[in-house]
């Protein structure tokens, strides 16, 4: 089922929680809202489960107008947070229970509600567990039967609220994979909350990433993290560097000097240089790069960071390299250059929080050295 949401905008009180939020969904895709508290994920999931009403605009289900439509009437299968489980009802009669609630002209057979119920547990893995109560299941086992339970009534879209927030981190990356796998077998158009980057770009098959009551790009996981449109969605994906910088003569200086790398046909003038840690190389001398202190380092999986102070009024920078190349750079002197990185210059002396919207991004391609 294709879902489009056109022109929304949502009010609590006078708090526009959205403001014309357009989105289009397509029909069995896999699509996370992604974005920090308050950026109006929940609130758009909602307005599209029909738990809430658009102050303005309007949702189509393919080519109807469900705006106004109960969630009954939407056919929507809603997974929480917290697994939502009846606790005095069985794993199969909890999966059950969405089939047997139904009119009467609606409902099927007992038998049938049995068969389809039964399906479903062993697609979720979780066959012979149909007699057992929700507190004698671990978390993971609730959120599985929680997903059984949505899609037991065959629903137009599958709407997950971060499903996976409650469990342990190991447990969560299991059923990430396990989702997907699901997804790819049943087909169902699925939209989920998340505020994990992670999850998200591991799951999806688009990402929205939302601020402030607005989406800041829609895009595949790799085009949101190699190509951000913004300082914000550089920032929230994946860890960044950003640094003041000056354009001058086509080349890039970093306080008092140039740093190698050039922005042809770029005005003189203020902008601000985003890189990734591990998008850098090392350098033996500096005649043109950034230098610095190493004030920190640690080890993060197999990799090591260290955070490295540029001196002056600048915001230290963090660097990504393997154990190995980073094991003589304590407390010493290191010196670098990005070779992926993106420049955003400002549109007005406005500063940048409220003209967000207004930003250009000059990508460029990797530098060599």
């Amino acid at each position: 089922m294709e879902v489009r949401v056109q022109n929304i905008r949502k009010e609590f009180g006078r708090y526009p929680a959205l403001e014309d939020v357009s989105l289009d969904i397509r029909s069995g895709e896999l699509i996370a809202l992604l974005g920090p508290s308050g950026s109006g994920k929940t609130t758009l999931l909602r307005l599209i489960a029909g738990l809430e009403s658009p102050t303005e605009g309007t949702i189509f289900f393919g080519n109807e107008d469900a705006s106004q439509k109960s969630v009954q009437q939407r056919n929507i299968g809603f997974v929480f947070q917290h697994y939502a489980l009846f606790r005095h009802m069985t794993v199969l009669d909890n999966i059950s229970f969405g089939l047997k609630v139904r009119p009467a002209n609606r409902r099927p057979p007992a038998a049938e509600i049995r068969r389809r119920a039964l399906d479903l547990l062993e697609l979720v893995q979780l066959s012979g567990l149909e007699k057992r109560y929700p507190a004698q299941l671990s978390g993971g086992q609730r959120q599985r039967v929680a997903l059984a339970r949505a899609m037991a009534v065959e629903p137009n879209v599958l709407l997950l609220d971060e499903p996976f927030g409650a469990l342990d981190a190991q447990v969560r990356k299991e059923l990430r994979k396990w989702l997907r796998e699901i997804h790819d077998r049943t087909g169902h158009t699925t939209v989920f909350v998340t505020h994990d980057q992670e999850e998200a770009l591991e799951l999806a098959d688009r990402v929205v990433v939302m601020s402030k009551g607005a989406i800041e790009q829609v895009g595949t996981p790799d085009d949101i993290y190699d190509h951000p449109v913004s300082p914000f969605v550089y920032g929230f994906i994946g860890q960044s560097n950003c640094l003041d910088v000056t354009l001058a003569g086509g080349e890039i200086w970093f306080e008092d000097r140039p740093i190698g790398l050039r922005a042809a046909n770029e005005p003189d003038g203020p902008a601000t240089l985003y890189f990734r840690p591990h998008d850098i190389e090392l350098l033996d001398g500096c005649g043109g790069c950034l230098a610095g202190l190493v004030t920190a380092s640690r080890r993060v999986a197999g990799t090591r960071h260290l955070e490295v102070s540029l001196g002056g009024t600048q915001p230290s920078v963090e660097i990504e390299l393997p154990p190995e190349r980073a094991s003589s750079t304590d407390h010493s002197r290191v010196a670098f250059r990005p070779t992926r990185w993106k420049l955003y210059r400002e549109a007005s002396d406005v500063a940048a929080a409220s003209v967000q919207a207004q930003t250009s991004a000059i990508e460029l391609a990797p530098t060599g050295t």
